[in-house]
């Protein structure tokens, strides 16, 4: 029998869908639950193509650029495109994001306590 990746959307309404059971082919053992997916499952196939690769390249950027045949630039793009899928940001992005509160706190468009609340990550 061939094995498929899980789907991960429901095929009528596009919902995410959960893991009820579990079967093993050995000897036919079934659990019955709730499981969540971890967030590698829920990657789309080129997300995943491409963080395998990078694991492979044991995260040399380079390595990856001269296997895919692509520039730098685009493999920096496709990495920071699978760390935003998994809901990873990348450090400058969240540093950019701090000097902006600091910024409308200097401006007096946020309170103290506004720009308190966003750097700890909650948005009001």
């Amino acid at each position: 029998m061939v094995m498929r990746p899980v789907p991960v959307r429901c095929p009528a309404c596009e919902g995410p869908l959960a893991v009820k059971a579990l079967f093993c082919p050995q000897c036919g053992t079934e659990v019955h639950g709730q499981f969540a997916l971890n967030e590698f499952a829920l990657l789309p196939k080129e997300h995943l193509d491409f963080l395998r690769l990078f694991v492979r390249a044991r995260g040399n950027l380079k390595e990856v650029e001269r296997i895919l045949g692509v520039s730098y630039p685009t493999v920096r793009a496709r990495l920071d495109a699978l760390l935003k899928a998994l809901g990873y940001e990348a450090e400058e992005e969240r540093g950019e994001e701090r000097l902006e509160v600091l910024e409308a706190l200097r401006r007096g468009e946020i309170t103290v306590e506004e720009a308190v609340a966003r750097l700890k990550g909650e948005r009001s």
